[in-house]
């Protein structure tokens, strides 16, 4: 069964990740760019969607209630799958088994990664030893704001926000090579745009059953999750 190497194992293989501030400089990108380049990009396009995340101001303060868009899977789970871990490895998700789970699509160079990076890790060190873990599946489909290798990724999570939860290998979450674990979250929590991941940082919530219990847009924040992992975490 795979390990996961904690960050400290790279601090002595590279120096610190460099912070491109531009990169960052607000939460979403300027209206000219455009979802990453490739298979899923025209699919986005002709489906009639902006290419602009979507900047309602109402989601941005609440999450949505707690398991509002949950819908029971035929039997299937979240621990029924395997993954490739940041490594090459593969993972069975049946591991997780009993604990509770958030599933976060993340990237290096967006708006959101320093807020969502520190509080993840924040909760993920608050939460760790009653049950909880966070899954991180980079995504590069958004602004081609995760464009390193898995390396680079990972070292950058590490040395940047000392990053010690499990990271994936880098994945689709829209589109025809959407990743099979991502297609089980869409079609069991329905979003603001049904299906269709909006950008960096949404989140899913996994119960120990691996069942999908409530799903949150971008800009909710981990800390504004905290109430609902305490609940699944007690049950």
């Amino acid at each position: 069964m795979a390990s996961f190497a904690p960050c400290s194992t790279f601090f002595n293989s590279f120096s610190p990740a460099k912070h491109n501030p531009s990169a960052s400089s607000s939460a979403f990108l300027a209206p000219s760019l455009t979802f990453s380049t490739g298979s899923s990009n025209s699919m986005f396009l002709r489906s009639g969607f902006s290419q602009n995340p979507p900047m309602n101001p109402g989601f941005q303060s609440k999450s949505r209630s707690f398991g509002v868009y949950a819908r029971a899977s035929a039997e299937k789970t979240v621990h029924d799958f395997t993954v490739k871990d940041i490594d090459g490895e593969d993972v069975s998700l049946r591991k997780f088994k009993g604990k509770v789970l958030l599933i976060v699509n993340v990237a290096s160079r967006c708006g959101l990664t320093t807020s969502n990076y520190s509080e993840l890790s924040h909760v993920y060190e608050k939460y760790k030893t009653q049950g909880f873990e966070i899954l991180a599946f980079p995504c590069n489909q958004f602004g081609g704001q995760e464009p390193g290798s898995n390396t680079e990724i990972k070292q950058f999570a590490c040395s940047r926000f000392k990053a010690e939860f499990p990271i994936f290998d880098k994945v689709d979450v829209n589109g025809p090579s959407t990743a099979p674990i991502y297609q089980f979250l869409k079609s069991n929590a329905g979003g603001f745009f049904g299906d269709l991941i909006k950008w960096n940082f949404e989140k899913f919530l996994i119960d120990k059953n691996g069942k999908v219990v409530e799903r949150y847009p971008p800009t909710t924040s981990p800390f504004q999750i905290e109430k609902d992992i305490q609940k699944l975490l007690a049950a």
